[in-house]
């Protein structure tokens, strides 16, 4: 094997580290760095927005290094939060970019260092479907704003856990809230307001249609007897059983 062929093994292999490297990065720098919009004046400690495929997170820290982003999948391992617009806003109200942050990022969880260990982290995270997962991220007080239209508080059609919350409306959007929280995971999953009258609209349908199919049935069974006794075949046997003389003898 000569020098040049050494060279360009070499030189294929740091590409391929390189891409496998970006493969299992979840966030890239310019994920980071994209432009968002946080309302910084939220009053519990924890503060999550839901929108149609992402979400928002404000998060008070105290006296904290960094802060692990990732979820628990089925199996037990740890599947890193993709994120992105990351902040921070300084106890004096100064808003900072991605910049101040040291970010460690793997497949396994996106660990992000802030420059100082009291403040506000902010960053927007992707998802999917209706339902919504988080780790308890810190101590304290936590809500979280479901999108238009959206609702929780019917056993069959959706799920809140921890259970011991409170909601209210702000707008449109229903707001979940909890004084603390002794567990590790936030679930909510929502119904549309929608989809309920869609569920009562089948419902209906079905009773009404199931009405008629016993009224159907019902008329049909007479018609038959009808037939049947005109036809003589629902005569008591009894009467015409030539075998039948009656009691024995002296029981007459």
């Amino acid at each position: 094997m000569n020098a040049r062929t050494r060279l360009l093994l070499g030189i294929v292999g740091l590409v391929g580290l390189l891409a496998l490297a970006g493969c299992l990065s979840p966030v890239s720098d310019a994920d980071l760095a994209e432009n968002a919009t946080y309302d910084w004046e939220a009053d519990a400690n924890a503060s999550y927005r839901l929108y149609a495929g992402n979400y928002t997170a404000v998060v008070d820290i105290q006296d904290r290094e960094s802060l692990e982003l990732f979820l628990p999948d089925g199996l037990g391992s740890r599947q890193a939060i993709p994120i992105s617009g990351l902040k921070f806003r300084y106890p004096n109200g100064t808003v900072a970019n991605d910049s101040v942050y040291e970010v460690s990022t793997g497949r396994s969880e996106v660990v992000l260092e802030p420059p100082v260990s009291n403040g506000t982290v902010a960053f927007t995270a992707r998802r999917s479907g209706s339902d919504f997962r988080t780790r308890v991220l810190v101590e304290g007080t936590h809500e979280v704003a479901l999108p238009p239209n959206k609702r929780v508080g019917l056993p069959v059609f959706s799920r809140v856990v921890p259970g011991d919350y409170e909601t209210g409306r702000v707008g449109d959007r229903t707001i979940i809230s909890w004084n603390s929280i002794d567990r590790d995971l936030i679930t909510i999953q929502t119904y549309l307001e929608r989809d309920l009258l869609l569920f009562g609209g089948i419902v209906v349908i079905a009773l009404v249609v199931g009405a008629f199919g016993l009224v159907y049935y019902r008329r049909e069974i007479a018609k038959l007897r009808t037939e049947r006794e005109e036809l003589g075949l629902d005569v008591d046997q009894d009467e015409d059983d030539p075998r039948d003389r009656g009691p024995p003898p002296g029981m007459r």
